[in-house]
């Protein structure tokens, strides 16, 4: 529907002339307003690109060589410019960082990219930014560009240039600033500071016996660098940006492996560790020796520090350590604290690019901040300076125009650290607590899932922090322990930290999580992020101080806050031996906050200074449309009595594509409604929204008068059962149906338990966990958990899946039972005869469209189907069986099917009375199977 169709539908004619004049003349104040905006820009200067294959050695004291792919962007300025050398993150290459190159260069600076040795067309190995190889590549890549005419020079030899890059390149980055004073600044985002604690958490410090290995992450990371011989995004040899045609081919790749192309020493120590879960002496020293951390007192250079706040791979503390270093070291540092990372979410690009370019500019283009930082390097660094500006993004909900994540930026003159600047102390309440380790640490509880947002399955989604709610604490496994409601609203920003005794075995391995929790009782885990510890010599019982993850979350007033500590986490390796440890708080849970942080006023758009003009207009609009608006919305008392009705609805995908397209039906109550369709049609969007999950961009859904919308209260007298069943694997089929009922916070007696129950059908198996069930029974158990409370309109998505011919005749018994009482039922099925048994009105849907509805009996009235009424059917198929014109005769009920194939209606009856067989009526029929097909057929 178009807007001038939604605006102006049933109005008179000269009203709708006002309103029209008035949309046009929004519309003509905002096209204006852009002009203004875009005009002003002015234009982007011109870039220019070169292709360059530089040689390096194939590794330290090799007289091998390898090529380095790489592309060079120049600005044209028209003078020597400063360089930035801008690396990609694991798994990519050189093509990755395309635009964010260009977009620098445009702003006058030499950029170079290029594909690590490893990936891409580049060759070599994967060595993880070790210093003697990719790093010594970076270092070489510096002294290219020192003999370049288009880049400033401070001295002979030493290049004006600055280094930036996410993750991967990120890290090398700092590495490369801390092995070559020639570095003027960096701008490292989403990246390590020490890798042995990132992949192996607690191993710092410590020994290596307490890491805690992330195998997930630690997965990932291999999988992506076994399979990167191919590149991501590359053109292929001989494209530009791959292997020119005749290069001399890469020594290493003769050695194939399982590894791809790691090197031999990286896939060893992974094999090793991810074969015995534990970190050894020499993977600690391999990942540190990757690490800015072993070169802290060399991270001599301005640093901008941008980290992601939803990332279970390198977390917030990773940035402050190394913003700890450089502060140490007298140089400036800028943090910079992102709503995304790597487990998916906003990322924030504009955010990120303006950041790197304003450091960028007061660091290298302007002689006065290059001049800053070689003062500083000739004074041996100076004192230690407080680290500087501090921000970070925070999400605000959803506009409601846009549907996009609204994202403010909180700023601050310094940067507080993880500590915060004031702390609040918050006893905890809970008794000392036995958990248990399982064996092998299955089943595992389940913080983040590591990898998804790389893989796009978070991707740019909302409010990432609200993710929390797919967290799973096993029971038997985790301890609790809560806080009172907060008296007020609090900011967490940076690492809460409690005090905890934990006994019971030499090495004991905890998780610990910190929930916001609702006065409902909704637990959300902030960014999905949980603290691995590991404890060793707690057999007799150990005091340990817990550090909880870094976060930046509001907590309401009225909310608590629940730690957890868990023995067990998907994204990590555990002991595989039993074991049960006791766990008790020995101290307050103290939360740290940083009030001197404030979001700024909210800023004026560019079509401000068309307000006016714009509110009157709006005016027009909102007088003539505003009461039909609400009227529209309000229940309909005529409909009361009435389970659904459903007008135009409409929902259209990415790309304009329509999964429904003004679906309208009604349902009576005592209807058993079959809603069919092939694969694609847009049924499960159709209950989707039925159930108030999604929005429909146009039309509407009103069950007894009260039109849907997600949270309305008319949802509760619908019951559903859509997209497959989901239980707790290790509670029994009773306790998940309590559990459920709980959740509601509806009174236990309006439940109606045994009803459920005896539906379910399941008998002593209720008792039994539910990983113990088959598939069938699973089904039986969901369908039984959406009838609880006894619904007045309960939807199925496909409940016969999984049930056996006996199964499915009681299924069908128990559906036709609880219609008959006066309630509805809508079914959607691809077993059409059985809709056809137990469904009395059906709708069909064919790429979105409703292409029939009615009675079951109407939409198989006609065609080229009899139903025959005889005593003897199965004399009756006998006499059928040879007889021309006939394709077909089944036994059906108290008679038979038959199926023409051109014989005429009467000569069947003649053939049946010739045989002496008795006919006592016949009614023209088709099943629904052949009426569905017959249907979709025509809309092709």
């Amino acid at each position: 529907m178009t807007w001038r169709t939604a605006l102006t539908r049933r109005m008179p004619a000269t009203r709708r002339a006002r309103v029209l004049t008035a949309v046009g003349l929004v519309l003509v104040v905002l096209a204006l307003a852009a002009i203004v905006t875009t005009s002003g820009g002015g234009g982007a200067a011109p870039v220019r690109s070169g292709q360059q294959r530089v040689e390096v050695a194939a590794g330290p004291g090799s007289p091998d060589r390898i090529g380095l792919d790489t592309t060079v962007y120049y600005p044209d300025t028209g003078a020597p410019a400063p360089a930035v050398l801008l690396g990609h993150g694991f798994g990519g290459n050189k093509s990755t960082v395309r635009a964010e190159a260009e977009g620098l260069a445009r702003r006058g600076y030499v950029v170079m990219t290029w594909s690590a040795r490893g990936f891409g067309a580049s060759g070599g190995r994967i060595a993880l930014d070790q210093p003697d190889y990719e790093v010594a590549d970076a270092r070489a890549l510096v002294d290219w560009l020192a003999g370049r005419p288009e880049v400033l020079l401070d001295r002979p030899g030493d290049p004006r240039v600055g280094a930036a890059g996410v993750s991967y390149g990120g890290a090398l980055a700092l590495l490369l600033a801390a092995y070559d004073p020639r570095v003027d600044a960096v701008a490292p985002q989403w990246t390590w500071n020490d890798l042995g604690e990132s992949l192996l958490p607690n191993a710092a410090g410590t020994g290596p016996a307490t890491g805690v290995f992330k195998k997930m992450w630690a997965g990932v990371f291999f999988s992506s660098g076994a399979s990167a011989a191919g590149g991501l995004g590359t053109d292929g040899p001989g494209a530009p940006g791959g292997q020119p045609p005749g290069a001399p081919a890469d020594p290493a790749d003769a050695a194939e492996s399982v590894c791809g192309r790691f090197t031999a020493e990286v896939c060893a120590v992974y094999e090793e560790v991810a074969r015995t879960g534990r970190p050894s002496d020499r993977a600690v020293e391999l990942l540190r020796r990757a690490s800015p951390a072993s070169v802290a007192d060399r991270l001599r250079v301005p640093a901008l520090l941008i980290q992601g706040q939803n990332d279970s791979l390198f977390p917030l503390a990773e940035a402050d350590r190394t913003a700890r270093a450089v502060s140490a070291n007298g140089f400036p540092v800028e943090v910079v604290w992102t709503a995304g990372g790597h487990d998916g979410g906003p990322q924030q690009s504009v955010l990120v690019r303006d950041k790197t370019v304003a450091w960028f500019d007061k660091w290298l283009a302007s002689d006065e901040g290059a001049r800053a930082t070689e003062a500083r390097r000739q004074g041996g660094g100076g004192a230690p300076v407080p680290a500087g500006p501090f921000s970070v993004t925070r999400l605000g909900g959803v506009d409601t125009s846009t549907r996009e994540q609204v994202i403010r930026v909180a700023e601050g003159p310094r940067y507080p650290g993880t500590d915060g600047s004031t702390h609040l102390a918050l006893p905890l309440a809970g008794p000392e607590q036995t958990v248990v380790n399982p064996p092998g640490g299955s089943p595992p509880s389940m913080s983040t899932l590591p990898g998804l947002g790389l893989l796009g399955a978070l991707g740019q989604s909302g409010d990432a922090s609200a993710l929390g709610q797919l967290s799973l604490d096993m029971p038997g496994q985790s301890a609790f322990f809560m806080t009172q409601p907060l008296d007020r609203t609090l900011r967490i920003t940076g690492g809460s930290t409690v005090r905890v005794r934990v006994s019971g075995a030499a090495d004991i391995v905890l998780f610990a999580k910190l929930y916001d929790v609702d006065p409902g009782g909704g637990a959300v885990l902030p960014y999905q992020l949980a603290a691995p510890v590991r404890v060793v010599g707690a057999a007799d019982g150990r005091e340990v101080e817990i550090r909880l993850p870094e976060v930046d979350r509001e907590i309401d007033a009225g909310h608590r806050l629940r730690l957890v500590l868990t023995t067990t986490d998907l994204g990590y390796a555990t002991p595989a031996e039993p074991a049960a440890y006791r766990i008790a708080v020995v101290g307050p849970l103290t939360v740290p906050s940083v009030p001197g942080i404030k979001l700024p006023p909210p800023g004026y758009p560019w079509w401000t200074w068309g307000l006016p003009a714009i509110a009157a207009a709006l005016a027009v609009v909102l007088v003539v449309t505003g009461k039909r608006r609400l009227k529209e919305r309000a229940p309909i008392a005529a409909l009361a009595e009435v389970p659904l009705r459903i007008q135009g609805l409409t929902k259209r995908y990415k790309g304009g594509k329509l999964a429904v397209d003004g679906l309208s039906c009604t349902v009576e109550r005592g209807q058993v409604l079959g809603l069919l369709g092939p694969n694609g049609a847009g049924k499960t969007t159709a209950l989707r929204m039925l159930m108030g999950l999604i929005h429909p961009d146009d039309g509407e859904i009103r069950i007894f008068g009260h039109i849907v919308t997600p949270g309305a209260p008319v949802l509760s007298r619908l019951g559903s059962f859509v997209e497959g069943p989901g239980f707790l694997p290790h509670l029994s089929g009773r306790d998940n149906l309590s559990l459920y009922w709980k959740a509601t916070g509806r009174p236990a007696q309006d439940a109606h338990f045994e009803e459920a129950l005896e539906i379910a059908g399941l008998g002593e198996a209720l008792d039994r966990k539910v990983r113990t069930y088959s598939q069938g029974m699973r089904q039986r158990l969901a369908i039984a958990q959406a009838m609880l409370g006894l619904p007045d309109l309960l939807v199925l998505d496909e409940p016969t899946n999984g049930l056996d011919p006996p199964q499915i005749r009681a299924m069908r018994d128990v559906l036709i039972r609880y219609a008959a009482n006066g309630r509805t039922v809508v079914v959607s099925s691809h077993l059409l005869a059985e809709v056809e048994q137990t469904c009395t009105h059906v709708v069909v849907m064919h790429r979105g469209r409703l292409v029939a509805s009615g009675p079951v009996e109407e939409i198989t009235g006609d065609g080229n189907t009899l139903a025959v009424g005889t005593p003897v059917p199965d004399r009756a198929v006998e006499v059928l069986s040879g007889m021309s014109g006939v394709a077909s005769a089944v036994p059906e009920g108290e008679g038979v099917l038959v199926h023409l194939a051109g014989a005429e209606p009467s000569a069947v009856v003649a053939e049946l009375v010739g045989a002496g067989v008795a006919v006592d009526r016949v009614t023209a029929k088709r099943r629904l199977e052949d009426a569905f097909l017959t249907l979709i057929g025509e809309q092709q």
